[in-house]
């Protein structure tokens, strides 16, 4: 979770700072590695420099966090100026993974700094935030389902377009039984991610969830079904009894037994039920894999 929010310029780095050529290789080179950097090469008294400076500063701000920038005095710091062929000031570079890979001269309008900040940080992936997801998701396989919450909530609030972030965090809501909250989650999701597999898979493991609140008990409801094979709603409830404890492929099966039997019961509530719990599911997780291959030669036939 630190990791996290340093390296989105959170709590201890800043993401704006004046530097030496001292600090050069730990401020740019190796820090780029993380997350880019942007070098303003200034003197205190180009005009120009007056003016891009804070405006590079500005949209590095609005950046929150997928870039860094640092400024270096050229007047106080000439060997590393010379180096990098500064011949005239202001000059920008922009380092990714210890390497320039993008750069201008001069002072540049808002709309050509806003493009420059937008190739520097895609140039950059997206600061860290997948290594974050999946620390969160070796927490949720660990047990450490507080501590996952925490850090996929810290992602969304990093970037509002990782989807997967907010698959992760409804998980981890409902596995610490926070049903409401898992749902208030899906209401602050972007609209273009509204149509997305992750956002459906979220709103498939909300609805087992509901179910399971209600399910009733697994020997039960078997001995119903032994009794009547044809008891078509007791093998539904079932299912939803035994995805509830955890048979996510001994509900898969029940349920397609009773698609075998009789497809369009209660409105096909069968498939449909199929069709939640694969979506819940990752996308290659052998038991969806496996359940929509039987659950596809069923249709056909």
């Amino acid at each position: 979770m630190l990791e996290l929010m340093n390296a989105q310029g959170g709590g201890g780095e800043p993401l704006v700072k004046d530097i030496t050529e001292a600090t050069f290789m730990q401020d740019v080179v190796e820090a780029s590695k993380e997350v880019p950097v942007i070098v303003d090469f200034w003197a205190p008294w180009c005009g120009p420099c007056k003016t891009l400076g804070p405006a590079l500063e500005q949209a590095v701000e609005a950046a929150g966090g997928k870039v860094r920038m640092v400024k270096i005095n050229v007047d106080e710091n000439q060997q590393v100026a010379a180096q990098l062929r500064v011949q005239s000031i202001p000059t920008v570079y922009a380092f990714v993974d210890g390497q320039p890979v993008d750069g201008f001269q001069g002072a540049q309008p808002p709309s050509e700094i806003a493009a420059f900040i937008d190739r520097v940080s895609k140039a950059g992936g997206n600061g860290g935030l997948d290594e974050a997801l999946a620390a969160a998701d070796e927490m949720m396989e660990n047990g450490e389902v507080a501590d996952a919450a925490q850090t996929y909530a810290a992602i969304i609030e990093a970037d509002p377009n990782m989807g997967a972030a907010y698959l992760g965090l409804v998980r981890a809501q409902l596995a610490l039984e926070q049903v409401e909250q898992a749902e208030a989650v899906l209401a602050d999701v972007p609209a273009e991610l509204a149509d997305s597999h992750d956002i459906e898979a979220a709103r498939a493991a909300i609805e087992l969830a509901r179910q399971a609140a209600d399910a009733g008990p697994v020997a039960e409801l078997r001995g119903a079904v032994e009794a009547d094979s044809d008891n078509h709603q007791a093998r539904f409830d079932l299912a939803v009894a035994l995805n509830a404890a955890g048979d996510v492929e001994g509900a898969v099966n029940e349920l397609l037994e009773l698609f075998r039997r009789d497809r369009e019961w209660n409105d096909a509530a069968a498939k449909t039920q199929l069709f939640t719990i694969f979506d819940a599911l990752p996308p290659q997780d052998p038991i969806a894999l496996n359940g929509r291959r039987k659950l596809g030669s069923m249709i056909l036939v």
